[in-house]
């Protein structure tokens, strides 16, 4: 078996608040990694400002990006992998607040209630990130309503 026409998944990328409200969308095959998406979600925001900090696991345990988003005026909030090499740039203060990482998972097991967005029947990726756009969008109206 080769490679199927539609590739080999589809990554979500999400921005969410404290409490679990999506902000930001971006949409991208499986295979380019998460740190290299990260300014890419920022940019396709819902919002015009930016969030103060950004909370992510390990695969964002990254120096170039850290220095990116701080000349946004981003902080960057990560546990350091267990094979980095540089010295640490976190300290225990900082990543209390990595313990609410939950709520965007949350978000994203409230995304996989929509059957739609588990299997992925859209061909083009812009069909698709309208659906994950959709199910925010019946996300917001539950909690609001």
């Amino acid at each position: 078996m080769g490679k199927t026409k539609r590739g080999k998944g589809s990554k979500i990328m999400a921005l969410s608040d404290g409490s679990s409200v999506p902000l930001a969308l971006h949409t991208e095959s499986a295979s380019p990694h998460e740190v290299t998406l990260v300014e890419a979600t920022l940019a396709s925001g819902f919002l015009k400002e930016k969030p103060q900090r950004l909370v992510g696991d390990k695969a964002y345990d990254s120096d170039p990006l850290d220095e990116a988003l701080k000349g946004q005026g981003i902080e960057m909030i990560a546990p350091h992998r267990s094979n980095r090499k540089q010295g640490k740039t976190q300290d225990g203060r900082k990543l209390r607040r990595y313990k609410r990482r939950w709520k965007i998972e949350r978000l994203f097991a409230w995304l996989q209630n929509f059957r739609r967005l588990v299997v992925r029947y859209e061909y083009k990726d812009e069909n698709f990130l309208g659906m994950v756009q959709l199910g925010c969008i019946v996300i917001l109206l539950r909690k609001c309503l």
